[in-house]
């Protein structure tokens, strides 16, 4: 049965999220649980980017963009966010940023819950080259013992170092938290809308390693043959040891 989880109350919230973002804010609770709050208003606060599921001679028609931006105004929202943006030119490329969580329990099963709020311009019931704009971009919460990052495999493509799933499937190492649809029905100007996703209904459970170390993953896995950008406003998880 999903576990019930509580975030911290929104008076704290605000109050971390006034501090200095040069790194993120964590608050660890009883029984070995932690509390990440990452707002990207400094810096990227250590996360580190990557896409893969593509062939090396695609590479370069990518363009792809990893950078701390201010919000877009159209959101209304203020301070900055990781700004993810790639075109789609294998009809499947994963687009991802991850961040190290140290200090943790050694070799001990960990309950991951994710927060996401984000803004995207996919507008909703828009038709695209392979697939839609925001439906068929999904977007994917996960964590690993190692760090993510691109491999080549026995066919000389690039693929993700720990198991993400496909497209509109989850893995052992990441779950789908729904696409990136924003709700517009103007498919023919799109504008940047916030969004939210989380996996509270169903927290993912990960193994720390031995050194008491997980990697936190977020990425887009796209089935929509263009360019995605998005704005990663605010990333909250609570790790927590998990009942053997």
């Amino acid at each position: 049965m999903p576990r019930s989880y509580r975030w911290p109350h929104p008076l704290l919230l605000s109050l971390l999220l006034g501090l200095s973002s040069a790194c993120s804010e964590s608050i660890d609770g009883p029984d070995g649980r932690r509390d990440l709050l990452f707002t990207f208003d400094g810096s990227t606060q250590g996360w580190s980017s990557g896409f893969t599921d593509l062939a090396p001679i695609q590479e370069p028609s990518v363009d792809f963009l990893f950078e701390r931006r201010e919000l877009p105004t159209e959101t209304q929202l203020m301070g900055g966010a990781l700004f993810l943006s790639g075109r789609n030119v294998s009809d499947d490329l994963f687009m991802f940023v991850a961040h190290p969580v140290e200090d943790l329990r050694p070799d001990t099963p960990y309950s991951l819950v994710f927060e996401l709020e984000l803004a995207s311009n996919a507008a909703t019931g828009c038709t695209g080259i392979g697939g839609a704009p925001g439906e068929s971009v999904f977007l994917k919460v996960g964590a690993a013992s190692v760090q993510p990052a691109r491999v080549t495999n026995e066919t000389g493509h690039y693929r993700l170092n720990v198991d993400k799933g496909n497209q509109s499937e989850g893995g052992a190492n990441a779950q789908v938290v729904g696409d990136i649809a924003n709700g517009s029905t103007d498919c023919t100007s799109p504008t940047y809308r916030r969004i939210t996703r989380d996996n509270r209904d169903d927290p993912l459970r990960i193994t720390s390693n031995s050194e008491g170390r997980l990697w936190l993953l977020v990425g887009t896995d796209s089935g929509f043959e263009g360019n995605t950008a998005l704005y990663f406003d605010t990333i909250r998880v609570v790790l927590e040891p998990a009942e053997q």
